[in-house]
């Protein structure tokens, strides 16, 4: 997969500017490494929002590829990590739109396809699991992304970027989601 997104990374002639091509080289070697850094957050972010594995990974081309690009316009980043999970999440919120527009139109064509999970993944879960996550999935949608993106490591100003949200929001989210998970784990005897 990095080769796809080095090979996407490369410009066409005619939008290198003249002597560009000392500086790309430089360019390419510093987007690479933050691939290298980052891919694995984001994956786990991108699937964690309910994408599918390969829709998480074509995502997460985009968003390098719109890193390259970014930088190569001369444009600089003062928040790398929080520029690119704010440019996955709106990313991945475009493709989940598409993904349920799609859905609807299969419905009304009957092509429905079975939403039901494959009882061989089920069956690999534990109780514990299915009860942490259906505590998590009962979350509302920013109180999950917040959760999310603190799992993989970002801290409260760096989500309130991301999310655009203030940062009493953000603290007051996860306060919220980590005291109904406590709630949720004591209960159960988790």
């Amino acid at each position: 997969m990095l080769s796809r997104v080095a090979d996407s990374i490369a410009l066409p002639a005619k939008t290198r500017s003249p002597g560009a091509g000392k500086g790309h080289g430089k360019l390419e070697h510093e987007v690479t490494g933050l691939f290298d850094q980052y891919r694995e957050p984001l994956l786990r972010y991108l699937w964690s929002s309910g994408l599918p594995v390969s829709d998480g990974e074509e995502i997460l081309q985009d968003v390098f590829l719109s890193l390259f690009r970014h930088l190569a316009g001369g444009k600089s980043l003062d928040n790398t990590r929080g520029w690119l999970f704010r440019v996955a999440r709106n990313l991945a919120l475009k493709r989940r739109y598409r993904l349920r527009r799609e859905s609807f139109a299969a419905a009304d064509s009957d092509l429905t396809v079975d939403p039901a999970p494959d009882p061989e993944v089920c069956a690999a879960h534990s109780q514990a699991q299915r009860r942490l996550m259906s505590v998590v999935d009962a979350l509302p949608e920013q109180d999950r992304q917040c959760l999310f993106l603190r799992a993989d490591g970002l801290r409260y100003r760096e989500i309130a970027e991301v999310l655009d949200m203030s940062l009493g929001a953000v603290s007051l989210s996860l306060s919220r989601s980590l005291a109904r998970i406590g709630r949720s784990t004591e209960r159960s005897g988790l």
